[in-house]
């Protein structure tokens, strides 16, 4: 009698938004010193298999390892660049996306793999961190509701109106490992 057979772990994708201008700020915030490799540091360590960074307003050379893509119509606001990722994501052999934004360097490692793990439990494939009472990054998606993200984006929102048309979310608290605050000013 042989042994059974395992089945691989869900091969994940983390997909760094990063193509916004900044203007709150003053400048691209994947300009910021140190911020991009932050985000791509907490999304490979804290489980991702690859790592994607969209680009727009600033072109900035990726870590080495990491595939950049460019959100041509970036202007039209987060939605461009949720679409330009997950667009990229899926000629990739990913099972789940790991969408997280490059201005909440205070999100490490284990804020990632604590969301990408619920996901992979929850029947769904759906989780989001949250930080207390507010919603944040990362977001977990699950191939399977990328095309239903894809065909509702618009404008200036990101996945989170998909995410609100579902009862199944796993929402899941971070704010013992981050503060999970989007630094929109200097």
């Amino acid at each position: 009698m042989g042994l059974p057979e395992s089945t691989p772990p869900p091969h994940s994708v983390g997909i760094l938004l990063a193509a916004g201008a900044g203007r709150r700020y003053g400048k691209p915030k994947v300009l910021v010193e140190g911020w991009l490799d932050i985000a791509v540091g907490a999304l490979r360590a804290g489980g991702c298999d690859d790592v994607i960074v969209v680009l727009g307003a600033a072109q900035v050379a990726a870590p080495p390892g990491v595939t950049a893509v460019s959100a041509e119509r970036w202007r039209d606001g987060l939605s461009a660049s949720v679409r330009t990722g997950l667009e990229r994501a899926d000629r990739m052999p990913a099972d789940y996306a790991v969408l997280h934004v490059i201005d909440t360097p205070d999100v490490g490692p284990a804020v990632v793999a604590r969301v990408l793990s619920r996901a992979i439990a929850s029947p769904g494939g759906l989780a989001r961190a949250a930080f207390g009472d507010r919603p944040g990054h990362p977001v977990v998606i699950a191939r399977r509701h990328w095309p239903e993200v894809l065909a509702g984006l618009s404008g200036d929102q990101g996945a989170g109106a998909y995410l609100r048309t579902r009862n199944d979310v796993e929402i899941v608290d971070c704010a013992d490992l981050a503060g999970g605050q989007d630094i929109d000013e200097p």
